[in-house]
């Protein structure tokens, strides 16, 4: 079989009719043009150079070859292109968000996305950190923007991307009754949350826990949306992404709980595999954290205190320790 080198051997040489032009030009010695030739024509099993003529000549069935490693040859430049400018990557990226992201600044990264990568095509999943990784363990999606938990084995690149702040918030409806019962009044309604498959509602129930409340009821929701919507709506108390719900507080649709230590952040992350448009994916993720750091500037992560936000205070001033 021949490969590439012989291919551009032979090219040059029908080009030029000279084998020492054509050693010249590739930096190559003479007999090395002629042995990459003869290794041709024996894949082939015919002779595609009339070596005899001045200058040299394909012969017959060389003419007819030359058409076609012309455009082998082409086509492997076209190829080597893809890598060689991200600008023109016309392929497709199968993307894996987190619904916070999804719901935050993921709509400006897209389209600037888009603007840098024009012929760029987005296969775009939706879902919670666990499922991610497990599709991108399937090799279902090339890259994801997720809390870490790499599948074992799997070799990938991981950089930070975005740290959310979490807060509990609650129905002006259920106001008094916290602040008069205080944790007595709080342990009596149920939280809302994300599933259980999710860390946000592990994290809240060790949280819960460690302030005293052992046994909560905790009403779980696969989506980022119908939480607010569950919190707007009186049903619990939301543990929430602080930036993510801004809107809805300078309404006075819900209101923060000040709580005396803070609950865990979120930490999301940029991961791909290490095997899928490595250059590229860096400066996907380049871009994501540029738009995040963006979006976190302009929605300030504790507006509670400085008077943006009323608030509702449950925990005496002894243990508020904001």
């Amino acid at each position: 079989m021949f490969d590439f080198k012989e291919l551009e051997a032979f090219v040059w040489v029908v080009r030029l009719g000279s084998f020492r032009k054509v050693a010249a030009r590739l930096h190559l010695t003479q007999p090395s043009i002629s042995d990459r030739i003869t290794r041709l024509e024996a894949a082939v099993g015919e002779s595609l150079l009339d070596r005899s003529a001045r200058p040299v000549q394909p012969t017959l069935r060389g003419r007819e070859f030359y058409a076609h490693a012309e455009r082998l040859l082409d086509s492997r430049e076209e190829a080597l292109q893809l890598f060689q400018n991200q600008e023109d990557f016309s392929g497709t990226l199968r993307l894996g968000v987190i619904e916070t992201i999804a719901h935050s600044w993921f709509s400006t990264f897209l389209t600037q996305l888009a603007e840098r990568h024009p012929q760029l095509t987005i296969e775009l999943t939706v879902d919670i950190s666990p499922f991610l990784h497990q599709r991108l363990a399937d090799n279902d999606l090339d890259m994801i923007f997720a809390m870490d938990g790499v599948a074992p084995g799997l070799s990938v690149t991981q950089l930070p991307l975005a740290t959310y702040e979490m807060g509990l918030f609650v129905a002006p409806q259920h106001a008094d009754r916290l602040r008069q019962g205080g944790v007595s009044a709080l342990s009596r309604l149920p939280f809302v949350s994300f599933s259980k498959l999710a860390r946000p509602y592990g994290e809240l129930v060790a949280y819960l826990a460690e302030l005293g409340i052992d046994d909560p009821k905790i009403h779980c929701a696969t989506t980022l949306m119908t939480i607010v919507r569950m919190s707007i709506d009186g049903v619990g108390i939301g543990s929430l992404p602080v930036s993510t719900v801004s809107d809805a507080c300078q309404r006075g649709e819900l209101l923060r709980l000040a709580l005396p230590t803070p609950l865990p952040a979120m930490f999301y992350d940029a991961i791909w595999r290490t095997s899928s448009y490595p250059s590229f994916c860096r400066g996907v993720t380049r871009l994501a954290q540029e738009c995040a750091a963006r979006y976190a500037t302009e929605h300030p992560r504790d507006p509670v205190g400085d008077g943006q936000w009323e608030e509702v205070k449950v925990w005496p001033d002894s243990l508020d320790k904001n």
